[in-house]
């Protein structure tokens, strides 16, 4: 009987896996995972420190009961794969205090990513916390638990934003300006707390359009989160733990808890220490299979690179759809139907409180930096009929190639519940395709009052741009 292995059990190693059984029923699968969750939706983690969600155990998609008892996965739990031999074709792992060692036939790599922690001073103490795991999504949930238990701390003299909130709990730090850190700005404000968030860069989101980042950060502001842009840490500093927030022009905040929200890097040291090449962006390189350079040996989800559908060049954009749509892909492989993965467009959501954005493709720098002569137009449009009730606007940044006019990426946000997020879906399909504008232009959307103008948004700024060009 043939073996596939698996090292890592969340989105990209379960569902690898279970693509796999459910192909070729009679293939041994067996998974390594080091902690005790599997199958978890981790972007859930600022919402259910927010308390939109009640339980860690409502981010879980399968247990792992279920896949041993229903789906027939040899699901091991609390073993950490601590060698990889592909010469002999197995793998060392240590768990429930023993050491084993299991052959493969097949094996995928699929051991993510590790939360950054930033080279500053004191990320040590105690209350800095990062959010890459489900661990760490408990333990700051029990933080905010904590604060409303002690109730809000007298500050008179803590910044603005705690004198506007009726009931602040204190001041707590968000290093980064990024998904997490706006996400986590957003749970933590909701939970009165005084927000100060911190970017080293002079603008938050800067994969998204600076149109985008601008409005984002003036609606950050505008729900009483301080916004320190082109401000680097450089220490968080204390006593017993974490008491202030130090910047690099000597600006002390204090702040009684610190999110490190830096970013993701893929764990990668596991894989280097077999031989298996790193590709360009620091990541795990593979072919359009997802097989690295060692045969049968693949790699998928956030620990891997993919291939960027405008550039035809790696890239590295940990996201779960692209996990889970490389690992059934990678799953089919094995089964026996060879699968590519498919190429990624970087294609990006964010909710900011009551507003939303969203992105796919290069942005105006880094189509230059690609080697195109970019052309970017931003325009302003209504997201339902004029006439109809309600309604908001929905501002669109569209980037294309001034020689071709193929359309190479945008950027779009309006309110909360106005569809940026909904028609970025849009320009993901005319992006991957390599269409043009004027073909963008003369695409069929759908129109009724409630939900768009004649002209969708997404329509306009491609016609605008055209014009353009």
């Amino acid at each position: 009987m043939s073996t596939f292995v698996v090292i890592g059990g969340d989105a990209a190693g379960m569902s690898a896996a279970s693509k796999a059984k459910r192909d070729t029923p009679d293939l041994d699968v067996v998974v390594f995972e080091k902690g005790a969750w599997v199958s978890y939706g981790a972007c859930g983690l600022p919402y259910y420190i927010k308390g939109e969600i009640q339980t860690l155990e409502d981010l879980v998609s399968v247990t792992p009961e279920q896949f041993r008892e229903e789906r027939d996965i040899d699901l091991r739990t609390g073993h950490e794969v601590v060698d990889i031999d592909p010469d002999d074709r197995t793998v060392t792992a240590r768990g429930d205090g023993e050491e084993l060692v299991q052959p493969y036939d097949s094996l995928l790599i699929a051991t993510g990513a590790a939360a950054v922690v930033p080279d500053i001073e004191g990320v040590d103490r105690e209350g800095a916390y990062t959010l890459g795991s489900m661990t760490d999504g408990k333990e700051l949930r029990e933080f905010v638990a904590r604060a409303r238990e002690e109730g809000p701390a007298e500050q008179p003299d803590s910044g603005p934003a705690c004198q506007q909130l009726e009931n602040c709990n204190g001041p707590v730090g968000v290093v980064g300006g990024g998904y997490i850190g706006i996400e986590m700005a957003e749970a933590l404000a909701a939970n009165d707390f005084e927000v100060h968030l911190f970017q080293r860069s002079d603008r938050v989101l800067k994969a998204f359009a600076p149109e985008t980042s601008a409005a984002v950060a003036d609606h950050l502001e505008s729900q009483s989160v301080s916004l320190y842009l082109g401000s680097e840490v450089q220490a968080l500093d204390g006593d017993d733990g974490v008491e202030a927030i130090v910047t690099g022009d000597g600006e002390r905040v204090p702040v009684e808890m610190a999110l490190l929200g830096a970013g993701v890097r893929p764990r990668t040291d596991l894989a280097a220490a077999a031989g298996i090449e790193l590709g360009p962006t620091g990541a795990i390189a593979t072919d359009a299979y997802r097989e690295t350079n060692i045969d049968d040996v693949y790699a998928a989800g956030d620990c891997a690179e993919a291939e960027h559908v405008v550039t035809g060049e790696p890239t590295y954009v940990p996201l779960a759809l692209t996990a889970n749509r490389h690992g059934r892909a990678i799953g089919q492989t094995v089964a026996g139907t060879p699968t590519k993965g498919g190429g990624v467009a970087g294609t990006a959501a964010v909710k900011a409180f009551e507003m939303e954005a969203a992105r796919t493709g290069l942005s105006h720098d880094d189509a230059a930096a690609a080697g195109f002569e970019p052309v970017t137009e931003t325009i302003e449009a209504k997201s339902r009929a004029g006439y109809y009730p309600g309604g908001g606007t929905v501002t669109v940044t569209l980037t294309a190639d001034s020689e071709t006019g193929r359309l190479l990426g945008g950027t779009l946000h309006s309110e909360y519940g106005e569809g940026a997020v909904h028609r970025s879906h849009g320009l993901v399909g005319a992006v991957t395709e390599g269409v043009t504008l004027s073909e963008l232009s003369n695409y069929d959307f759908a129109y009724a009052p409630p939900f768009n103008t004649t002209w969708d948004p997404i329509l306009t700024a491609a016609k605008v741009l055209d014009g353009t060009l």
